[in-house]
């Protein structure tokens, strides 16, 4: 069943390989070196399962690098080359160890989560959705460094999970498709749901990689044929991202797992933060939109 999940990836890959390059030369597209480090940089870090998306908003905001517009697909696209070779390599190096029914499960849940998410962003308060999150997160956060303390029952060595728990990881990873949606990333919440449950730290880096390679592959190309993004800096950024990413991942793989299961609450943590301050920015937008739609009447 690796096998399964494995092939469809590898040949998604190479066709938005091919896609990405055939755009690129038409446009004659150079990557920049500053899009070539800033790939290498959150590449790197989101291996290690912290997530590539904020920090990348940031500095190109931070550097006006793209018009804000074209900030999401040209984020999207660009870290989605890294994000095949993550899926790839964790695979190979440790998805022959996670039950098969339980990786293929949690990646095709990821895949519908997301589809069934989509029209619901325009329906939903971002803000809400992202404090929510972040509450849930800084819990769970808490009960993880109780386990890693030995203050708190748990697990934290399995490759499988019994039936009801493999069900509910499968679910949970369907919810966190969903809010892949809303620009909130599965590696933190699969991390921590995952750990929880008695899994192996180690072992939860495939089944989110996977999850992730899957859901972006259809999108990816969509939004290179509508070609609103800067080329220059998608080919930049998956440049960079993907030997950083085979480093990161060979330091996965060979990490103690009592220093992998708090680099999981670190992640956890920052996660939380980043989705407190995001929810933070959007409620005062939330807020300020009535009053401006009121003076402009």
């Amino acid at each position: 069943m690796l096998i399964a999940l494995l092939v469809p990836i590898v040949l998604a890959a190479l066709l938005f390989s091919f896609v990405l390059l055939r755009a690129a030369i038409a446009e004659h597209a150079v990557p920049k070196l500053e899009a070539i480090l800033l790939g290498s940089v959150v590449s790197f870090f989101d291996t290690l399962g912290i997530g590539s998306f904020a920090p990348t908003t940031a500095w190109m905001k931070f550097r006006k690098m793209v018009p804000d517009r074209l900030i999401p697909p040209t984020m999207l696209v660009g870290l989605t080359p890294p994000v095949f070779a993550e899926s790839i390599i964790f695979l190979v190096l440790l998805g022959v160890g996670v039950d098969p029914v339980l990786l293929v499960g949690c990646a095709i849940a990821v895949l519908l989560g997301g589809l069934v998410g989509a029209p619901l962003v325009a329906r939903a308060s971002v803000w809400i959705v992202q404090l929510t999150v972040a509450v849930g997160l800084v819990l769970a956060a808490g009960a993880y460094a109780m386990t890693n303390l030995q203050l708190f029952p748990g697990g934290g060595t399995a490759a499988s999970l019994p039936l009801m728990l493999t069900i509910a990881a499968i679910a949970a990873n369907f919810l966190f498709g969903v809010l892949l949606n809303f620009g909130i990333g599965n590696y933190a919440p699969t991390l921590i749901t995952l750990s929880l449950m008695g899994m192996n730290p180690r072992l939860i880096f495939p089944i989110m990689a996977a999850g992730a390679a899957v859901m972006g592959a259809g999108a990816c190309i969509r939004h290179i044929q509508m070609g609103r993004m800067d080329l220059r800096v998608v080919v930049g950024l998956g440049l960079g991202g993907i030997p950083a990413v085979v480093v990161a991942a060979l330091l996965v793989k060979a990490m103690p797992l009592d220093i992998l299961r708090w680099l999981v609450t670190v992640v956890v943590i920052y996660t939380a933060a980043v989705m407190f301050r995001a929810a933070l920015s959007g409620r005062r937008e939330h807020h300020a939109e009535p009053a401006t739609a009121a003076i402009a009447d």
